[in-house]
């Protein structure tokens, strides 16, 4: 594998210990040695799965032991989450009435999620052993076939944790990202199931008429997934329609986004970064400034 490069100027970053085992239960995910058997064989099954239907699922990536921390870590950091609720379509445009009654650019739903900012997540916690393992970094890029990948240079974007309290849901929509990695450290009760359709559009072909049938009810293409806590998800979401389901009962659902990108120094824009998380920082206003933020991708 190529060298990693990473990003002189990522946030919060611990530093490595030499006995530091990381948090990767490394005896079943050789990810040290991608070069070897065991590694290009791993590397190979994730790859087959995106290509098959755009996600591939490590169950059970991290070790107990840091599983448990990281769960308390994230129940800890859930009363920070900035929650938004707001009505969107799977495309997060704006209505156009011109466009027939049931086109899915007209359709909208309830949209209602809460994000704990990077710059919450403490240097030495668990989720940022994860986050920061060049290991971890080097397999991801791997499995979806780039030589390298940077961290967000964004102090909140970064590292997220993902907040779905009781009746929340995050309804039919594509990313505008082509990859997500996320990790579930707790989840519901019930509900909170992540449904998906894959390659549901192309870049030649939005196929409304398929979208607007799954927004209709039509399960024919949909694909479902009970993600456990410990589980490492990487998934295509530009194409393929997805959504967590609303959460029921009264425990809440986290997961842990891990924002890798293939070009360095990426920061949101403030308008966005202050929706998400309720306020910005220096780095967002100078980007803007500067002209050098970006719409970092759908949460």
């Amino acid at each position: 594998m190529p060298p990693l490069d990473q990003a002189a100027d990522a946030p919060c970053r611990p530093a490595a210990a030499r006995d530091d085992p990381g948090v990767v239960d490394r005896a079943r995910f050789p990810i040290d040695d991608l070069e070897a058997p065991a590694g290009r064989s791993l590397v190979e099954a994730a790859r087959r799965s995106l290509a098959d239907d755009g996600c591939a699922v490590l169950k059970g990536f991290v070790r107990l032991d840091a599983l448990a921390a990281m769960t308390g870590e994230t129940l800890a950091l859930s009363p920070e989450a900035h929650f938004n609720r707001t009505v969107t379509n799977p495309y997060s445009g704006d209505d156009d009435p011109s466009l027939p009654d049931g086109d899915p650019r007209r359709t909208f739903m309830e949209r209602t999620n809460g994000f704990v900012a990077g710059d919450r997540i403490g240097p030495e916690t668990a989720l940022r052993r994860l986050y920061h393992d060049p290991a971890v970094q080097a397999f991801v890029a791997a499995a979806v076939g780039v030589g390298r990948l940077h961290e967000y240079a964004d102090p909140f974007a970064g590292l997220v944790v993902n907040v779905l309290k009781p009746g929340c849901q995050h309804p039919w929509h594509f990313d505008n990202t082509d990859f997500v990695v996320s990790l579930c450290t707790r989840e519901a009760e019930a509900g909170g199931r992540f449904e998906y359709c894959p390659n549901l559009r192309s870049g030649e072909d939005e196929n409304y008429a398929g979208v607007a049938a799954v927004l209709a009810g039509d399960r024919e293409p949909v694909r479902a997934l009970d993600l456990r806590p410990g589980d490492l998800q990487i998934f295509f979401g530009r194409n393929s329609l997805h959504r967590v389901t609303r959460i029921e009962g009264e425990r809440e659902r986290h997961t842990l986004i891990l924002g890798y990108t293939q070009r360095p120094g990426v920061i949101a824009g403030a308008e966005r970064t202050r929706r998400l998380f309720g306020r910005v920082a220096q780095a967002h206003l100078d980007a803007d400034a500067a002209g050098r933020s970006v719409e970092a991708g759908r949460r």
